[in-house]
């Protein structure tokens, strides 16, 4: 099973951005995504955004498009997570995930991060 490992988390100030990224132990099959998905304190785990294995192809959560932007460095195994002008309700555990390319159901990834936080202050 493929290892994920977020980094670049951290506490700012609202309207900073931040990017966050999420190094793969291997190469993504081509039936997969790597995608980002955040949990909120109380609050289900939402998707925000996925990306193909080429990295050719990004989708969004319906609520994150405008300030959040998946890309990929195919090279490294490496996703990013770029969110602008962040706002206190940005708040929230920010997770890598393997799975189905497509999709935005939890029950379709099966490969997990441990996360990072990122904590927006007013």
């Amino acid at each position: 099973q493929v290892q994920l490992v977020e980094s670049g988390g951290g506490s700012v100030q609202a309207g900073e951005s931040l990017r966050l990224s999420c190094t793969a132990s291997r190469r993504t099959p081509s039936s997969n995504t790597l995608a980002w998905f955040r949990q909120a304190p109380g609050k289900e785990r939402e998707f925000v955004a996925g990306i193909s294995s080429e990295g050719a192809i990004a989708y969004y959560g319906d609520s994150m498009k405008g300030r959040f932007t998946i890309s990929k460095d195919k090279a490294k195994n490496t996703v990013y997570l770029r969110i602008n002008d962040l706002t206190p309700e940005d708040t929230a555990v920010y997770y890598c995930a393997e799975g189905l390319y497509g999709s935005e159901e939890v029950e379709d990834f099966d490969s997990w991060g441990r996360g990072a936080q990122v904590t927006v202050s007013s």
